[in-house]
């Protein structure tokens, strides 16, 4: 899961890649807990971790959020085919779409493929048919997440 250009890929060790395991897992960890795991100092841990953020490999600590018991069941994935060349103009209108979690630009089929989360099929549909000015779509429905 932790890609990076070569160099930094070499200047980490298995004690880094344990802790950012660590931290992946449970980003709450305290210092002291992450070092009992990978035998070393709290502090030790503190420094290896500024070092991962200086090397742009740790970029930020997250919280993950139940979308569903906030009333947004429903998750569908967007393929995105855009009719027009004005790329900058969907990335704007993308950014304040606050039903997409995600969205990436793609190589294959599609122009992009967007992670979007919903209260309700109507709110989906309000959604698809805003993203109809910039191109048609394809949406696959969540039955379920397996890992």
């Amino acid at each position: 899961h932790f890609h990076g250009e070569r160099v930094e890929r070499e200047m980490l060790d298995q004690t880094d890649l344990a802790i950012l395991r660590l931290l992946s897992t449970n980003a709450r960890l305290t210092w002291k807990e992450v070092g009992e795991q990978v035998h070393l100092t709290g502090q030790a841990v503190a420094g290896r971790i500024t070092r991962l953020q200086d090397l742009g490999v740790l970029k930020g600590f997250t919280v993950e959020v139940d979308q569903e018991r906030l009333g947004r069941p429903l998750l569908a994935f967007v393929t995105v085919f855009m009719k027009s060349t004005d790329h900058e103009g969907f990335r704007t209108f993308l950014a304040g779409q606050s039903e997409v979690e995600e969205a990436f630009r793609v190589s294959g089929e599609g122009c992009y493929w967007l992670r979007v989360r919903c209260a309700s099929q109507q709110e989906l549909t309000t959604f698809l048919d805003r993203t109809l000015r910039f191109g048609n779509y394809r949406v696959n429905l969540n039955l379920g997440q397996v890992k």
